[in-house]
């Protein structure tokens, strides 16, 4: 299954540096894992926002919101998933 997720981060002003120094850094070695892994074939940045489009690939929902509530910036994200489908004009 695929899905399509936006993803919006919003660290508080208040979280000392180097913990946002911290939790980037493991943001982002787990977000190459998953990309390594298949799971996290597209990613996109939005343009003058600390935001994303992403395309995952995962089994079922529960598998997606595994991956998505194990990243180390969940806590600080808006987040909304749009299930894919494939659409019959395609080719």
């Amino acid at each position: 299954m695929l899905f399509l997720v936006h993803m919006i981060v919003d660290i508080p002003k208040d979280l000392p540096e180097d913990e946002v120094k911290t939790i980037v850094a493991k943001e982002k070695a787990y977000s190459q894992d998953l990309q390594r892994a298949g799971k996290w074939p597209y990613l996109w940045r939005v343009v003058g926002e600390y935001a994303n489009y992403s395309i995952f690939k995962a089994e079922s929902n529960d598998e997606l919101h595994e991956m998505l509530s194990q990243l180390p910036l969940y806590p600080y994200m808006k987040i909304k998933v749009t299930p894919l489908a494939t659409h019959p004009s395609a080719i």
